[in-house]
């Protein structure tokens, strides 16, 4: 929905997982970060192509460590390790684990995901957020809608920040 209202293009990460991390996470076997590394180095060529090309993209993704976060940051071609200040952005959508549980269960039932609810756990285990990042924290109990509303806020906030421009 964020990407229809900033007319730009939307990836999922999990559809750039190999088969062999798939396979392995519907086994219920969390990733290591030997699974992880390559994907996010992945992730990060297709987002520096975008952004090398001038393209604004959203890209729903469980970067759930900073030095995960780093990494996709990193496709920026000015951006310096450690200073979070870069063109990727991030966006956690907030939840407690129960109502994760639920649309995880949902979106496996039909057929919309390989991930069973039972590595939920490890994934919110594995989640670290550090303050200074900058992370937009929204709440995902909210209505679509205004979950978008709250999200284009803090972009074009942050945007104009750093540009001294509202034109985007």
């Amino acid at each position: 929905m964020l990407a229809k209202v900033l007319n730009c293009s939307f990836l999922d990460a999990d559809d750039f997982h190999p088969l062999s991390n798939k396979e392995k996470m519907s086994q219920g076997i969390p990733l290591s970060d030997e699974d992880r590394i390559p994907w996010l180095e992945t992730l990060r060529g297709v987002l520096k192509d975008k952004l090398d090309n001038g393209k604004t993209v959203i890209l729903g993704c469980s970067s759930l460590q900073k030095h995960y976060r780093e990494i996709l940051r990193s496709a920026d071609a000015d951006y310096v390790h450690g200073s979070y200040a870069s063109t990727v952005q991030f966006v956690l959508l907030d939840a407690k684990a129960d109502v994760l549980a639920a649309r995880l269960e949902k979106r496996a039932a039909e057929g919309k995901h390989f991930m069973p609810a039972t590595l939920l756990q490890s994934q919110l285990e594995s989640l670290h957020i550090d303050e200074g990042e900058g992370i937009f924290k929204v709440d995902a109990t909210l209505s679509p809608l205004i979950i978008v509303s709250k999200i284009q806020t803090f972009l074009f906030s942050d945007f104009e920040q750093a540009t001294g421009n509202r034109d985007c």
